[in-house]
């Protein structure tokens, strides 16, 4: 294929990613159009970000939130999603895709996923709850059995038929560079052959921006920092793909699109080195534990609110960008680790990811010895030693300065065991209540400790873990009407282009303001490539 060529599609599609998939199954299922799917990873990797994601969604009115006597609602995911999200009063894309989220999350995504054959885990978990009861107010984290991974095989495999007839096309290792227009619309795109370096052009009427975020690229983050916080931190692991670095957003900005909320982003607080890493500064997202004391480069305890996870992720990651160096601490022992400590992500968790049941049950009852040994013995950021003194020599070993002593850090380990053992009655302690509140959920209370101590003989031996923050995913992105449709600043539709998943910031540029209410991720990519793809079949 060559600049003579130019070769034609209906439909042009930049970005292989779960939206990407989705957006071009729903146009070959339900009509005769030709897609082209263009992606800047390997074939091995289709799929983008959401192969590797644990899968998990918020959704309202399951049959798994009816079994567990969840009373949920439109009208209150709504609710909720507003106070979490804070919308400024001009967000109002952002504010019409909350309501589409809401009210349509059940049948366009929870409905169509089991369709595909999908399902979910009978457990609904409750995450993102609000500091002060102002996120979710009932469980609504659905984990897909199979994560992310079987979602992507699933779409895939039954795209290949389509591919077989000539319907559809892809094109690895190749990335679109910039939209072509011919009177104002939509007439092309321009591309380039990433391992050739030659560039050609597609001719289309249509062009479906599925690119991803900006959060592959550090620098992008560091660019785009939320300024209220201050300066970013002085190192940042990269949890995303580096493929997804915005220089396609600014080609549509170029064009006339409207970047926004390009500082609102979901990163995560509790990153360590990839021990497989596959790029300089990959990070592994760690689900912490919140038994575990959170302390800063120099042991102490960071507050005065303690630091539990579960409850608002962007505060953990506030309070954590604000420390004075880039690294923090969690400290616990063996016991807490094997209960509650998770990694994000379908590697990590092959018991859910390959649909053993067995297994999951004896982790989830036991406690995940496995994952703790794993990262014992692949992770240079996971440190163990048999009493807290051994514990900061190594942790001082780790940072190359002795930024902790171990008597202080002792100090405030006995004053927060000290009160736990006084019994459940007296704990006085804002970590403590928020424990005992996570564990009055049946689910939370599988995977929580019950008031534990630090220092215990019988759960030994004690471990630190070394943190950072993590990008992740862009919640801003490209403005959208409700039909994926691109808009230019003076709110009309630029003739031809749409935009899907988190290149569109999950829809309309912004759909969860300053916070997620967590799992609005990959069905966001569902939901914005559904409503895309029924824009184009109707307007033929």
């Amino acid at each position: 294929m060559n600049k003579q060529d130019k070769q034609y599609f209906d439909c042009v599609i930049a970005g292989g990613g779960i939206a990407g998939l989705v957006t071009a199954l729903e146009l070959v299922e339900n009509s005769d159009k030709t897609v082209c799917i263009i992606d800047r990873d390997t074939k091995e990797r289709l799929g983008g970000l959401a192969r590797w994601a644990f899968g998990g969604m918020a959704l309202c009115n399951t049959k798994e939130q009816k079994r567990g006597k969840i009373e949920d609602s439109v009208g209150l995911m709504l609710n909720d999603w507003h106070q979490f999200a804070q919308f400024e009063p001009q967000d109002d894309w952002p504010r019409a895709w909350a309501k589409e989220y809401a009210q349509h999350n059940h049948e366009k995504v929870y409905c169509w996923l089991h369709k595909l054959g999908l399902g979910f885990l009978p457990a609904v978990n409750w995450v993102e709850r609000g500091l002060f009861g102002d996120g979710n107010s009932v469980p609504r984290y659905h984990v897909l059995w199979g994560t992310g991974w079987e979602l992507v095989e699933r779409v895939i495999t039954t795209l290949r038929p389509y591919i077989a007839k000539g319907q559809l096309s892809y094109l690895h290792q190749h990335k679109v560079q910039h939209p072509l227009f011919e009177q104002g619309k939509i007439c092309g795109a321009g591309v380039l052959n990433e391992q050739t370096a030659q560039s050609f052009e597609l001719a289309t009427q249509r062009l479906i921006i599925a690119c991803g975020g900006i959060n592959g690229a550090v620098k992008q983050v560091r660019k785009n920092w939320y300024q209220a916080w201050g300066d970013a931190p002085l190192e940042i692991l990269n949890g995303a793909n580096p493929i997804s670095d915005g220089a396609l957003h600014q080609e549509i900005a170029s064009a006339g699109g409207v970047l926004t909320h390009s500082d609102k982003m979901w990163n995560y607080a509790a990153g360590i080195d990839h021990p497989q890493a596959e790029f300089e500064g990959h990070g592994l997202s760690l689900i912490p534990s919140k038994s575990a004391l959170w302390l800063n480069h120099r042991g102490e305890r960071i507050g005065p609110m303690p630091l539990v996870t579960g409850f608002d992720t962007r505060y953990l990651c506030e309070q954590v960008s604000k420390q004075e160096k880039p690294w923090t601490w969690q400290v616990m022992n063996w016991k807490i680790a094997k209960k509650e400590l998770a990694v994000s992500g379908s590697m990590h968790n092959p018991s859910i990811r390959d649909k053993k049941l067995l297994g999951l049950l004896k982790e989830t009852l036991f406690g995940n010895e496995r994952l703790v040994k794993q990262l014992a013995d692949q992770s240079q950021d996971f440190l163990i030693a048999d009493n807290l003194e051994m514990l900061a020599a190594k942790m001082n070993t780790l940072t190359a300065q002795d930024y902790i002593q171990a008597d202080e850090m002792a100090q405030q380990v006995a004053q927060y065991d000290a009160q736990l053992r006084r019994g459940e009655a007296f704990e006085n302690d804002e970590q403590a209540r928020r424990i005992t509140h996570a564990r009055q959920w049946k689910v939370d209370k599988l995977r929580t400790c019950k008031s534990q101590p630090i220092v215990d003989n019988k759960a030994g031996p004690l471990i630190a873990i070394r943190l950072r923050l993590i990008s992740r995913k862009s919640l801003g992105g490209i403005q959208t009407n409700l039909q994926s449709q691109v808009l230019n600043s003076q709110g009309s539709w630029i003739n031809g282009l749409y935009s899907v998943g988190e290149a569109a910031g999950f829809g309309g540029g912004g759909a969860s303001g300053l916070r997620s209410l967590e799992g609005t991720f990959l069905s966001g990519c569902i939901l914005t490539a559904r409503n895309a793809a029924q824009s184009i079949l109707n307007n033929n």
